[in-house]
C-alpha cells in the first residue's frame, strides 16, 4: 500500500508549489511523522561552483525532509533547459519515461508515513509527450492541493484549475493562495479568499502574504493528515 499523502499542484509555474510543499513537510517532519517529497520530472537547473547542474525545488525538497532521502528518489528524472520536460528533454535528445513518471512513487511504500507529490507547472502543463500533470495525478490517487496566486486574476485561473480537477474526477482538498512575489496596490488581496467562496466549495486553507512567517505558522495549524484521506 502507498502511504497516506496530498498532491500538490498550482495555477501556473512559480507560483509556489516547492515553497507550499517544503513548508507542509517541515510542519509534519516536526510533528515526529517520517515524510517523503516525490517531484515526478524537474526542468530548469542551475549550476553549482563545480559546473555541475543542480535543480533547486529539488534541494528545497531535499532539506524540508531532512536530508534523509537520495535526490534521485526524491525526483528520477532531470533535465536542463528551463521548458516544460518533454519539450527540456527534447533539447537533450532524451524522452521522459512516463511509466516512470508513476512507478517513482513505489520507491517510497516503505520510506515514509506521509509522502507529498508535487507536479510541474500547473495541472495542464506537459509533463511527457502525450500526458498533462493531471493524467499522473489521476493515476497516482492522491488528493491535491492547488497553490494559486494572490491577487487579481486569480479567480478565474483557480477556477479553471478545479474545473479541469472535476471533469478528471480528482478530489481536490483545499486551496493555498501565495503572493510569490510582492505585490503592490492590488486590493484584490483583500478579497480573492471571499471570492472564491462564492464559486467553489473547496476551501481556502490559507492565505500567505510575501515571506510572511506569521502566515507560514498557520500553515502548521492545519491537519494535512485528515486532509489527505478526503475522497
Amino acid at each position: 500500500m502507498p502511504p497516506p499523502g496530498l498532491f500538490i499542484t498550482g495555477t501556473d509555474t512559480d507560483i509556489g508549489k516547492t515553497y507550499v510543499t517544503c513548508h507542509i513537510a517541515r510542519r509534519l517532519v516536526a510533528g515526529g511523522h517520517v515524510v517523503g517529497a516525490y517531484k515526478p520530472a524537474v526542468s530548469g537547473a542551475g549550476q553549482n561552483a563545480a559546473g555541475q547542474s543542480v535543480w533547486a525545488d529539488i534541494e528545497e525538497l531535499h532539506a524540508a525532509t531532512g536530508k534523509q532521502f537520495p535526490r534521485e528518489r526524491i525526483c528520477p528524472q532531470r533535465f536542463n533547459a528551463p521548458l516544460a520536460p518533454p519539450s527540456a528533454a527534447r533539447a537533450e535528445n532524451r524522452t521522459v519515461d512516463a511509466p516512470l513518471l508513476r512507478s517513482g512513487v513505489d520507491w517510497w511504500r516503505t520510506q515514509c508515513d506521509f509522502l507529498l507529490i508535487e507536479g510541474a507547472g500547473g495541472l495542464l502543463s506537459p509533463i511527457a509527450e502525450q500526458e498533462t500533470v493531471a493524467d499522473i495525478s489521476q493515476d497516482l490517487g492522491y488528493p491535491l492541493i492547488v497553490v494559486a496566486r494572490l491577487g487579481l486574476g486569480t479567480i478565474n485561473h483557480t477556477l479553471l484549475t478545479l474545473e479541469a480537477a472535476a471533469q478528471r474526477g480528482l478530489t481536490v482538498a483545499g486551496i493555498v493562495l501565495n503572493e510569490a512575489v510582492p505585490t503592490v496596490d492590488d486590493c484584490s488581496i483583500e478579497t480573492n479568499a471571499a471570492d472564491l467562496a462564492r464559486f467553489t466549495k473547496v476551501p481556502v486553507l490559507a492565505i500567505l502574504r510575501h515571506n510572511n512567517a506569521e502566515d507560514v505558522a498557520r500553515l502548521g495549524e492545519i491537519d494535512w493528515i485528515t486532509l489527505a484521506a478526503i475522497e
